[in-house]
C-alpha cells in the first residue's frame, strides 16, 4: 500500500510540475492577465475537470507560480549572502553581491520576476502566504546591516525629525535591533534595487543608460553606504 501511496504521490508531483511549467509558458507568452486553467489543460492534453484538481481555480495557480517566483530569488540572494559570508567578504560587499544576484535572477528569469514585481494581475488579491517568500530577500539585506551592526558597526544615517515617527515605526515592526535611521534607509535602499531593476527589464533605461552591469553595481553599492555600511573594518556610529 504504501509503495501505492508513493507511486500516486510522485505522479502528483510530476503532473503539478507540467502543470507549473505550462503556465509559465503561457505566462511569457500572454502575460498573467491572460492565464487561463482551459488552456493550461488543452495544452497538456487534459480535461479541465481533471486539472481542477491540482489547481481548483486561476488564482490558486497564479498563486503558486508566484511563490515558487518569491522563493525562486530568494533561494539566490540566499545563496549568495551564505557564500559571500564564507568567503569572508566584507559587509559591504555581501550586500552588493545580495543585490547583483537578485538583478541576475531577475534577467534570467523576466516573466517569473514582471508576475512579482509587474503590473498587479486584474482581480487577483495576493494571500497571505505569499508573504513570508516575498520577505526573503529583504530579510538577507536585513542581516547584511545586523552582522555589520554588531561586528564593525555601522555609520548611522542622518533622519529628519519628520521622518522619526515612522522610522521609528519601521524598525519596531522590521528590525527592533537596528538604529530608527538605518532601518528607513534599508526600506528606501530595498525599494530603490527593485526600481533599478524593473528599470533595466521593462525598458525604461532604454537610450539612457547602455553599459548596465556597472551602472547598477556601483549605485548598488552606494545604497549600502547610504544604509550606513562601513568599507573598512573599524568601529562605527551605532546611534539612533
Amino acid at each position: 500500500m504504501s509503495a501505492i501511496r508513493g507511486a500516486r504521490e510522485r505522479a502528483r508531483i510530476e503532473v503539478t510540475a507540467a502543470i507549473k511549467d505550462e503556465a509559465r509558458r503561457q505566462l511569457a507568452a500572454e502575460g498573467a492577465a491572460k492565464l487561463s486553467l482551459r488552456a493550461v489543460a488543452r495544452e497538456l492534453g487534459m480535461v479541465s475537470s481533471a486539472l481542477y484538481r491540482y489547481f481548483p481555480s486561476r488564482d490558486d495557480l497564479l498563486t503558486a507560480l508566484i511563490i515558487d517566483a518569491y522563493d525562486a530569488v530568494g533561494e539566490a540572494a540566499e545563496a549568495t549572502w551564505e557564500a559571500a559570508r564564507g568567503a569572508s567578504a566584507a559587509h559591504p560587499a555581501r550586500w552588493t553581491a545580495v543585490a547583483c544576484a537578485v538583478r541576475d535572477w531577475a534577467l534570467a528569469h523576466p516573466h517569473e520576476y514582471a508576475l512579482i514585481y509587474g503590473s498587479p494581475v486584474p482581480g487577483y488579491i495576493a494571500p497571505q502566504n505569499t508573504v513570508g517568500p516575498a520577505s526573503r530577500v529583504g530579510l538577507v539585506l536585513v542581516g547584511v546591516v545586523r552582522e555589520a551592526h554588531g561586528t564593525v558597526g555601522l555609520a548611522t544615517p542622518p533622519l529628519a525629525a519628520d521622518l522619526r515617527p515612522e522610522a521609528e515605526r519601521m524598525a519596531a515592526d522590521l528590525a527592533a535591533d537596528l538604529p530608527p535611521a538605518v532601518v528607513a534607509a534599508l526600506v528606501a535602499a530595498w525599494a530603490q534595487i527593485f526600481g533599478l531593476v524593473s528599470f533595466e527589464l521593462f525598458g525604461q533605461f532604454q537610450r539612457v543608460v547602455e553599459d548596465r552591469e556597472p551602472f547598477f553595481r556601483r549605485t548598488a553599492e552606494e545604497l549600502g553606504h547610504a544604509v550606513g555600511l562601513l568599507g573598512g573594518q573599524g568601529s562605527g556610529n551605532r546611534g539612533a
